[in-house]
């Protein structure tokens, strides 16, 4: 899912989020928009856990949207308030259009709202001013309908009927001599070719009476000059239109010529782009394409969205960001790197990779969770405070510090703590019980929601590790699941190309964390946890990922590193 919009600043957790990185989320925009009036939005780049799927219903908040990718795409740049034209429309209508908004080219489009070509002034031009100029038939030839050639003349019909049925059609200009001119409008109809013809004179009646006589297809009479009755008469006799043009006889013949549908210069070969493409991808493309003016359509559908100049491919606007819970790029969310973080508020040790061009607001303390550090910015800055996000910042520290009891818990933890629960009017033992009832994935989840529902990646040295951590309130099941645990390990860390892949499954009324691990065998031989099985791992008092886990992790990788220095 991308973006629909950059004009929010957006408040997004780490990829496969937790609690704590959606319920901060949350909090964290609230605070921008009440702190400082920030057009704030929350959202989130992984599915929503069904603990926190409980807490929101709890709290009566909304989901956050989904947003997988960041970049600037197609979509954000285009300008959806375009000007357009239709297929059906006449040279002279679409080159007032251009005229009138200074454009070059212009898209033109359906009555559906679809694509169906890019026309250039250069295009327009091929209508006016055929390519055979040099023969006089190329010259002459109007392939229109009599209902466009009125409506350009805005003129009258005052004999026939005006079908909108295109034809080709032959212009004759009634300017020589009167012989000559009837010479040449008798030897058509000899030819049978009098019911093509598109007889164009002024104030000459012999001409109109003879034009009338051999069926001609239209007699255009210039100047608002009035046609006799009798001639009208003879006209319908024939099955002859006569259309009255106030403009004179050399103008007539250009607007006749500008009757001619657009359709008739559209071509296929132009470019269209998705919606969701992101510009970094087709830039380089799109920068050698000939084309100046590109449509963006619905994926799969010629649906236009709106269009973009190549000028726009130079510098498009960056997402603005603030990242909550994290601050590696390896655990954001795809494109951060095209996007313009303004803050980050996390409580995971730095992962040195985030880079900006000017200073941004970077709060990072070791606090049991990020809910805790946005917590205290409300009570700070006495900022009003809603129940439902109150409720939102109490989930996210009690599942991060285990209710006050995990090792990464603080003093300031407690007192946020304290803070919200008074706010959000709930118990925190028994918001504690029944927040991690509302979901146990041991019992009820996938293997995917048990590895992917928090997980998250790590670059330790030269190694690529990835950890990730269930919270039961019991491990009755766990056996039963530890060949799917593993295979699903397994199926992860060759897809993802990791060397390490961990799930720890804790028990939080024990304080007792289960570990299954696969990858890089002399890692796993150097894990400081209890063997208690191929790969498997009991954890006493284990229950922090970022206090406990991952440490025990580095310390692994870093004493195999050196054991395979010394054996060689």
């Amino acid at each position: 899912m991308t973006l629909k919009s950059q004009h929010p600043t957006y408040v997004i957790g780490h990829l496969n989020p937790d609690t704590d990185a959606i319920c901060a989320a949350i909090g964290q925009a609230e605070y921008l928009r009440r702190a400082e009036s920030l057009d704030a939005v929350a959202i989130r780049c992984g599915d929503v856990p069904s603990r926190v799927a409980w807490v929101l219903e709890k709290a009566g908040m909304e989901t956050p949207s989904l947003v997988t990718d960041v970049r600037t795409t197609a979509e954000l740049i285009c300008d959806k308030d375009y000007v357009s034209v239709s297929e059906e429309d006449t040279f002279f209508s679409v080159y007032r259009a251009m005229q009138k908004s200074e454009v070059k080219s212009i898209p033109v489009v359906s009555a559906e709202g679809e694509i169906r070509g890019i026309l250039r002034f250069t295009d327009l031009m091929q209508l006016l001013m055929p390519v055979a100029i040099e023969t006089r038939a190329g010259v002459k030839s109007v392939h229109s309908s009599l209902q466009r050639i009125t409506e350009t003349l805005r003129g009258q019909s005052v004999a026939g009927e005006l079908s909108d049925e295109e034809e080709d059609l032959v212009m004759f200009v009634g300017a020589s001599s009167q012989s000559s001119v009837i010479e040449s409008i008798e030897s058509s109809e000899k030819k049978g070719l009098a019911n093509k013809q598109v007889v164009i004179c002024g104030d000459r009646e012999d001409i109109h009476a003879a034009a009338v006589r051999s069926g001609v297809r239209v007699l255009i009479v210039t100047g608002g000059f009035d046609v006799s009755d009798s001639l009208i008469e003879a006209a319908k006799d024939k099955g002859v239109a006569i259309i009255r043009s106030k403009y004179d006889t050399a103008t007539t013949v250009q607007l006749v010529r500008c009757s001619r549908s657009v359709k008739n210069a559209l071509g296929e070969d132009f470019l269209c782009v998705n919606a969701e493409d992101a510009v970094s991808d087709i830039r380089k493309r799109l920068s050698a394409a000939p084309q100046d003016l590109f449509p963006v359509v619905i994926k799969g559908t010629r649906k236009l969205v709106g269009v973009f100049r190549k000028s726009a491919l130079v510098d498009p606007p960056s997402t603005k960001l603030v990242l909550v819970d994290h601050n590696e790029y390896a655990q954001a969310v795809k494109g951060v790197e095209e996007a313009k973080v303004v803050e980050v508020v996390d409580h995971h040790r730095l992962g040195g990779d985030i880079m900006s061009r000017e200073p941004i607001r970077f709060l990072n303390e070791p606090v049991g969770s990020s809910s805790t550090l946005v917590a205290r910015k409300f009570r700070d800055h006495k900022i009003e405070l809603s129940k439902g996000v109150a409720m939102c910042l109490c989930a996210g520290l009690i599942s991060d510090t285990l209710n006050l009891t995990s090792p990464t818990t603080t003093e300031l933890d407690g007192e946020m703590l304290a803070w919200l629960t008074d706010i959000a009017g709930v118990d925190a033992a028994q918001f504690t019980h029944d927040f991690f009832a509302s979901g146990s994935l041991l019992l009820k989840g996938s293997v995917e929601e048990l590895i992917g529902t928090d997980r998250k990646e790590f670059k330790e040295g030269s190694k690529f590790v990835s950890i990730s951590q269930v919270e039961e309130m019991g491990l009755d099941t766990f056996e039963d699941r530890v060949g799917e645990m593993q295979t699903g390990l397994q199926n992860l860390l060759e897809q993802k190309g990791y060397d390490l892949a961990l799930l720890a499954v804790t028990d939080i009324t024990k304080h007792f964390s289960k570990i299954v691990a696969v990858g890089e065998q002399t890692i796993i031989d150097a894990l400081s946890f209890d063997a208690c099985g191929s790969n498997l791992f009991d954890a006493e008092g284990v229950v922090s990922r970022k206090k406990q886990i991952f440490p025990a992790v580095a310390e692994a990788i870093h004493d195999a590193a050196a054991t395979s220095l010394e054996t060689v």
